[in-house]
């Protein structure tokens, strides 16, 4: 049986439901498509999103439009999307297509969550 990637952790805070990527590379389309069905169905009202990227070093620009797609349906359902944990590597590629600019970008979860209350 072929292993169904990227693998997530979603745990409830208080005021938050934190999503954390397990896998290293998201890359092929078969994993930012698992990353989205394992994303959306969360956001079914308003909801605190924090996506936590501290495992991952590697991504395609599609896990970027992926990300635009969950913060249009958070904001939507009057919710609000936190990344955090991501790397200097991932980061410059935030800053080249400036989505730096748009998302709220955080060192880690805890301070993802405290931006939200």
């Amino acid at each position: 049986m072929q292993e169904i990637k990227p693998r997530v952790s979603v745990y409830y805070a208080q005021n938050a439901v934190v999503v954390t990527i397990a896998d290293e590379k998201i890359l092929e389309d078969e994993d930012i498509k698992a990353l989205e069905d394992s994303i959306m169905p969360l956001i079914d009202g308003p909801v605190n999103l924090v996506i936590d990227f501290t495992n991952v070093r590697f991504l395609s620009s599609a896990v970027l439009g992926l990300l635009i797609r969950i913060s249009k349906k958070t904001n939507e359902h009057k919710g609000k999307l936190k990344l955090c944990g991501i790397g200097p590597r991932i980061f410059e590629i935030f800053k080249i297509t400036r989505l730096n600019e748009i998302f709220d970008i955080y060192d880690d979860p805890k301070k993802a969550m405290l931006s939200l209350k």
